[in-house]
């Protein structure tokens, strides 16, 4: 038996793993005691949840959908000898004949439509390399400027709030600083199911030190350590965030020679927050059943300021409409109080995926380039991109691991666009949702069969290495093909070929992270910026911005929601979130081929508060909004969410719970409003 090492894929920690292979089969995963960021321990889904590789319904051969041939004759004829029936609806087909297909489906589509009817999206779950190829390839080959990735549904508004204040939309500090800061704030993030060996370490320093403060709608496991367990309304992220400020100014707990030192624009900010009415934290009073927060919301600012501290937070901050002004006020509190740029005091935006940080490193964004350098064109985000496809301006979509008609919101409309579509190509271990909607899908490898840099929550490189050996193409690969038939010269012999290429386009984070390097520090893996050292804090000396400087820029909370009808005190029907589960992984298409997994969260389960439990009298409801409805949910009846609120997962595509929500996102980065829609709920 053969013991590699490597590193999971699933959540943004990005745990070293090592795996115990006999005869090409995983027989066990587990991490090495002196793991950098695993400290010898995984989660379930790190340990269990590599069935998939051998899964029975893994995606092996290339199919064609039989109606996209038949309304495409010329291209049918071209790759005849290569098709194989399947079924009603397929055709199987060889690599060359699926990457013939849809070069001349591309062609063809240029030609009628313009450059710009062909768009790319996804690369997250995918390594760098791939992630970057895709880019180039249709940046560049294909002349299009549309590319775009998960981020836009998780940490877009992470990245566009802190290069706004501070430069840089990554993490600040490595994990294990939790053991050097004095206080810790963890808001919008379910920490213990989202990024469990995260969570680990804030326990054990809570646990010790009684140093946690926890933000949520709901209560959480993490609150059963904190010290301040805050319980906040729908949609007040923006508004609590504002108040610690407000009492960090109105008490005098700033840091006046960081301010004057490091800092711009202070004092008109420390004017427009003073004279807020929405600021102050005793506007709580007014705010029935959740009066108690005007009281903590001081205590904590108090700790926050005078303390080494950290701030720690999800998607319950960035899916909102306010979610990159709510990063800017976590800056501003950071800015304020000197608790950035040092050992144990930061900001650490948690990350959905492992690579989410690397495929945004490597430029797959609309508006940035490898190394977030200014393209020579901007492109469309996903959203705006689905609305050129209802307009019939974008034509074709070409997808890389992203299930895009399960996880992005609005899945009426997304049926829409996506039917409008003259072909979809997808790159996918598994026929999910949006592979079974292609008319092209490509079996690639996955994560454990191939070699690849992967980039975690904190900047962290490790370089991933096969536990299996398959002849299934990497990513890249199918890339390099595409490429080819396109009439370009890639020419790559390697995954590192690919890396060596990155690391002189991005050579300002990785000019020093060669393979040698990286496979050296297999287990520790290495922070970027890496030069001459890898570097595990950021902003030290200065930001990273152009002046050097923190910017300070106000943003006034919005009355709306959930807060208003409590105001108004007309808080009818019931305000759902959503989240994820420890057993499941997104849109599950890897963990619901592990039994160990799939035994303990086989469905989206619905939360429903115990004071609430008269109105819901069926075993099964079904949640309607305006712009659609969910399939019939389980209940169960819990002490955990707050009255008038609902909590669901949304890991199985066959629950359609984002159909509920509509097209409100972030104001400057257009991510979705997934953490409160308004729900009419039906018994099923």
């Amino acid at each position: 038996m053969e013991t590699i090492d490597s590193v999971c894929t699933y959540c943004g920690v990005g745990c070293d793993i090592a795996a115990n292979v006999e005869d090409n089969k995983i027989v066990k995963i587990f991490a090495h005691p002196d793991g950098v960021v695993s400290q010898g321990k995984l989660c379930i889904k790190g340990k269990y949840g590599y069935d998939f590789v051998d899964a029975d319904d893994r995606l092996r051969i290339p199919r064609i959908r039989k109606s996209f041939l038949e309304k495409n004759p010329d291209i049918k004829e071209a790759v005849a000898s290569s098709l194989v029936d399947l079924d009603e609806t397929w055709y199987e087909t060889d690599l060359d004949g699926a990457t013939t297909a849809c070069a001349m489906k591309i062609k063809e589509t240029q030609k009628n439509y313009g450059r710009k009817s062909i768009c790319s999206i996804g690369g997250a779950r995918t390594s760098c390399e791939s992630s970057y190829l895709f880019q180039k390839f249709t940046r560049h080959t294909l002349n299009s400027p549309h590319v775009d990735n998960c981020a836009r549904v998780c940490h877009s508004p992470s990245l566009s709030g802190m290069r706004v204040t501070i430069g840089e939309g990554a993490a600040t500090n490595p994990y294990n600083d939790i053991y050097n800061c004095e206080f810790m704030i963890v808001i919008g993030s379910n920490t213990t199911e989202a990024h469990p060996i995260i969570s680990n370490r804030i326990i054990d320093v809570a646990r010790e030190h009684d140093n946690l403060a926890v933000f949520d709608v709901r209560e959480i496991k993490l609150h059963r350590f904190s010290k301040y367990k805050a319980i906040m309304p729908h949609q007040a992220n923006l508004l609590t965030l504002n108040m610690l400020a407000y009492v960090i100014i109105d008490e005098d707990l700033y840091d006046d020679s960081f301010l004057a030192d490091r800092t711009k624009g202070f004092d008109d900010f420390k004017d427009k927050i003073m004279n807020d009415p929405y600021a102050n934290p005793d506007y709580y009073n007014g705010i029935e059943g959740y009066e108690y927060l005007s009281k903590m919301i001081r205590k904590v600012a108090r700790e926050y300021a005078l303390k080494k501290s950290m701030i720690f937070w999800g998607l319950g901050i960035t899916e909102h409409i306010d979610g990159s002004y709510a990063v800017m006020a976590m800056v501003h509190l950071a800015l304020m109080t000197g608790n950035v740029g040092k050992q144990g005091a930061g900001l650490m935006p948690l990350r959905g995926q492992n690579n989410v940080q690397g495929t945004c490193d490597m430029g797959m964004l609309p508006y940035y380039d490898p190394d977030y350098q200014e393209p020579k064109e901007v492109g469309l985000m996903t959203p705006q991109l689905v609305d050129e496809m209802l307009e019939d301006r974008v034509k074709v979509v070409l997808n890389i691991g992203e299930d895009l008609t399960h996880i992005h919101p609005n899945l009426n409309k997304i049926d829409r666009a996506f039917e409008k579509l003259d072909m979809i190509f997808v790159q996918e271990l598994f026929m999910t949702d949006i592979a079974n909607r292609a008319d092209i899908v490509v079996g690639v490898k996955s994560a454990y069969e191939k070699t690849g840099v992967y980039v975690n929550a904190m900047r962290r490189l490790h370089l991933s290495q096969p536990l299996v050996k398959t002849d299934l193409p990497d990513d890249w690969e199918v890339l390099q093909i595409l490429d080819n038939k396109m009439g370009g010269d890639y020419n790559y012999a390697s995954s590192k070929e690919v890396w060596d290429e990155v690391q002189k386009v991005a050579y300002r984070r990785f000019s020093g992270a060669d393979y040698h390097r990286l496979e050296k520090h297999r287990k520790r893996g290495l922070q970027w910026p890496v030069h001459t050292e890898a570097t595990p804090i950021l902003h030290q000396l200065d930001f990273r911005t152009d002046d050097g400087l923190g910017h300070f820029k106000y943003n006034q909370y919005k009355l709306r929601g959930m807060i208003k009808e409590i105001m108004e005190k007309k808080l009818t029907g019931y305000h759902l979130s959503t989240g994820r589960t420890l057993a499941h992984y997104n849109n599950a298409a890897q963990t619901s081929r592990s039994e160990n997994l799939m035994k303990r969260y086989d469905e989206d389960v619905l939360l429903v508060c115990e004071e609430d439990a008269a109105d819901f009298t069926s075993e099964k409801v079904i949640l309607r909004s305006e712009f659609g409805e969910t399939t019939p949910l389980t209940i169960k009846i819990t002490d955990k969410v707050q009255p008038k609120t609902l909590f669901s997962t949304f890991h199985h595509a066959k629950s359609k719970i984002n159909a509920l929500f509509g097209d409100a996102r972030d104001e400057v980065i257009l991510t979705a409003a997934f953490k409160t829609i308004k729900v009419e709920v039906i018994p099923a």
